[in-house]
């Protein structure tokens, strides 16, 4: 089906004809308190700010104090212009990165157009068994046969059958010395399984959080990646590579993951600067506050009041603003 022509400046934006219709409402009220903004809509103020959000999040809608101030057509304009250039500059970015990969690929396995008996197969196989514990036995024996770092992206296997016995044999890799075993989790883990991070520290592995996790991986030193067939949560199709430069680049993701994440946050006085770090990360990636909130085990409200002291904080008027401010400052 056609989409229908847009018929105002914030419909061709993308925002639907209630927001739009919305937005002409409070439009006149712009420099007005709240409470008096929400009554001449019909609402109540929370109701009026939980229909507003999607313009809140934008930045065309923001308090100041306790006026609502609505920006014109032509600044919201101009503010989602901004904000797209910086998405674009991060999806460039994001593809050059993926150019990058592409050459190294080609560089290794000698890969020519124009000269075919030179081509070979990138060494690696895909395991298709669905039993979890033939899984195991896999990975036990590549890292027990193998030398090299262990780097993990762990988004959700804690709740593996075979968990403990995961957490045996990395301590008994590290036991053995010469290695080091880094695991990135996702922040959930601290409330779903903390005795999951408490074990593994235990067995010698340095951990680390982020928000979210993209997708399972194991890197074993500079010889084998497993990865999901499909980028995500599945074990199985498994993907075992040993090209040297997909094994390289497996490990570079996961060096940038490292870099962005924060240890555990017990006893660390830092904790709250890690959390508003992860705040601003959710936001620049364009996160609603529902996402935040499940991403970061804290409640709608929490973050709808932390955004709003980041942003006084940053001396910025919208999101986009706050985020251009955090990386001046070199916080994101």
């Amino acid at each position: 089906m056609a989409r229908s022509a847009p018929t105002s400046v914030l419909t061709a934006l993308g925002f639907t004809p209630a927001v739009d219709r919305l937005y002409q409402q409070v439009r006149t009220h712009s420099g007005r308190q709240l409470p008096r903004v929400a009554a001449a809509t019909l609402r109540t103020p929370g109701e009026l700010l939980e229909d507003l959000d999607p313009l809140v999040r934008a930045g065309i809608v923001r308090l100041d104090g306790d006026e609502l101030v609505v920006e014109p057509p032509a600044e919201a304009l101009r503010i989602m212009v901004a904000a797209q250039a910086v998405h674009a500059e991060r999806t460039l970015h994001r593809l050059e990165g993926l150019a990058e990969a592409v050459a190294l690929l080609a560089d290794e396995a000698h890969v020519g157009l124009d000269d075919h008996d030179e081509t070979m197969p990138i060494d690696g196989e895909v395991v298709t068994a669905s039993d979890p514990t033939r899984i195991y036995a896999m990975v036990r024996d590549l890292v027990r046969h193998s030398r090299g770092d262990l780097l993990w992206l762990r988004p959700d296997q804690w709740r593996s059958p075979n968990e403990s016995k995961m957490a045996a044999l990395v301590e008994d890799a590290l036991r053995q010395g010469g290695r080091t075993s880094r695991a990135i989790y996702p922040l959930h883990v601290t409330r779903e399984a903390p005795g999951v991070l408490a074990a593994r520290a235990a067995a010698g592995e340095e951990v680390r959080l982020l928000p979210v996790v993209p997708s399972r991986m194991l890197v074993i030193g500079d010889t084998h990646v497993l990865l999901p067939d499909r980028l995500g949560y599945a074990d199985i199709p498994l993907v075992v590579v040993r090209q040297t430069a997909v094994v390289e680049a497996a490990a570079q993701w996961f060096e940038l993951l490292w870099e962005r994440a924060a240890t555990p946050a017990a006893g660390r006085p830092e904790a709250r600067r890690d959390l508003r770090r992860f705040l601003l990360q959710q936001l620049a990636d364009g996160a609603h506050d529902e996402q935040i909130a499940r991403n970061l085990g804290i409640s709608l409200r929490t973050v709808r009041r932390r955004v709003a002291d980041l942003m006084l904080e940053l001396g910025a008027d919208t999101r986009f603003q706050a985020g251009v401010e955090a990386t001046r400052r070199g916080w994101l």
